[in-house]
């Protein structure tokens, strides 16, 4: 399918402008950035870089979309014809997919004619205002976890296909797995799950419902133990799978008591292997609470899909950039309230101390920054010419991600609200 219309209307509109006097070649630079983390939040994550770049490979205008154009009078006959030739021939660069962020970091730049620019405004920003939103709700979870594992599974909480970008997001960041099928099969991600509480209450009793699911699923499956009371449904359990039961789940009461108590009485009834999966509405405030209790891993859905309160980044995709008259590229800005923007051309990398901790976000404008000699690059080239040249794993953004957190400074993963862990600076050409 065509993603070419997943866009908005004024960007059609100007491009038939550009056209009609003469600036739509006129080569530019945009760039994606956030002014601002959100409220509180001391780092972000960037995550859907992988689906921007599969965005702009289907990004033609067919048949279909033409003929819709023309129907609804979008844009004029000059612009249609235009458009039915569209083939992104720019370069694009960016912060890889795992990496961290801060405020003005230029998370992604384009560098195209104007005319192919702008048409990708939208595009890129419902992507990766999602994506990272997600991603860096779940990293701040998984901090929270530790070596507790966390699954995904927020998919009825959210739109459909959210749903499948939520997963990938998430898996980014860190989380162990999804209970989304079509996550599943798109994306290569693990997937879980046995039975809701539908299951328990279809049968007469709850060791009715256990016994079924135990004969279907085996003894290793986990059994959810509170549709009536808690203590009675892992007496059942245990009595139904053995000592061998692979997990219990917890979705609803005081988890932390019940956790404890529930502990107890499984290693009294001599399942001592047998874990303990909550779930129940956690956020990364929720899972630090239980942080004490003995639990071995969280199931997470609505705070996950909607960002944890922040459920998109601020990322605005801005021309920084187009050439003068003699071909030379100038910076250009906007100067509104409290919608700044720097102009000019930019590249980034990561000031480290001699023991590899991040010290500032060093921003070049108009040419790389300089390095001290223990610096990180953090822009990596992945269109060039309008071919695609970057084609990272999820496990390659994984692992990036836990590299980049890892040389953060401690107080990153407090969840106490602050300033952003790192400061941002810019070093202009001269």
């Amino acid at each position: 399918m065509t993603t070419a219309l997943l866009t908005d209307h004024y960007e059609l509109t100007m491009l038939q402008a550009a056209l009609a006097d003469g600036t739509a070649e006129r080569r530019c630079v945009f760039e994606l950035f956030a002014r601002r983390l959100p409220t509180g939040r001391r780092y972000g994550v960037v995550a859907g870089t992988g689906r921007v770049l599969d965005a702009l490979e289907s990004f033609r205008f067919d048949d279909a979309a033409l003929a819709w154009l023309r129907e609804k009078d979008v844009v004029d006959a000059a612009t249609i014809d235009w458009l039915a030739s569209y083939r992104f021939s720019g370069d694009v660069s960016g912060y890889a997919e795992g990496e961290v962020y801060f405020p003005s970091s230029p998370v992604l730049v384009v560098e195209a004619s104007f005319a192919e620019g702008v048409l990708l405004e939208t595009v890129i920003l419902s992507i990766l205002n999602h994506d990272s939103a997600i991603a860096s709700a779940a990293a701040r979870m998984i901090g929270a976890a530790g070596d507790r594992p966390c699954i995904e599974m927020g998919s009825r909480r959210t739109q459909e296909w959210s749903a499948v970008a939520a997963a990938r997001a998430a898996y980014v960041a860190g989380f162990a797995s999804t209970s989304n099928l079509e996550a599943g099969r798109t994306h290569g991600i693990p997937t879980t799950g046995t039975s809701a509480h539908a299951f328990t209450l279809l049968h007469d009793t709850e060791r009715d419902a256990f016994t079924a699911q135990v004969e279907s699923l085996g003894a290793g499956t986990t059994l959810l133990v509170d549709t009536y009371d808690v203590a009675e449904a892992v007496k059942v359990a245990v009595d139904v799978a053995g000592p061998s039961l692979g997990a219990i789940r917890l979705d609803s009461g005081d988890l932390p008591s019940l956790a404890r108590s529930v502990r107890k009485q499984l290693d009294e009834l001599g399942a001592t292997d047998t874990r303990i999966l909550v779930t129940s509405d956690l956020d990364e405030h929720a899972i630090a609470t239980l942080a004490a209790a003995p639990v071995d891993g969280y199931g997470v859905g609505t705070a996950l899909v909607t960002g944890s309160g922040a459920p998109t980044c601020g990322f605005v995709y801005k021309l920084v950039a187009r050439a003068d008259d003699s071909g030379e590229l100038v910076p250009v800005a906007k100067k509104s309230t409290d919608k700044l923007s720097v102009g000019g051309r930019k590249w980034a990398m990561r000031r480290l101390s001699a023991k590899g901790v991040a010290q500032a976000e060093v921003v070049g404008i108009g040419a790389e920054p300089e390095s001290d000699g223990n610096d990180r690059p953090l822009m990596v080239p992945m269109v060039t010419a309008g071919e695609r040249v970057h084609h990272d794993t999820l496990d390659d953004a994984r692992a990036r991600h836990r590299n980049a957190l890892a040389e953060l400074p401690a107080a990153a993963r407090r969840l106490s609200p602050g300033e952003p862990v790192i400061d941002t600076f810019f070093e202009e050409d001269t």
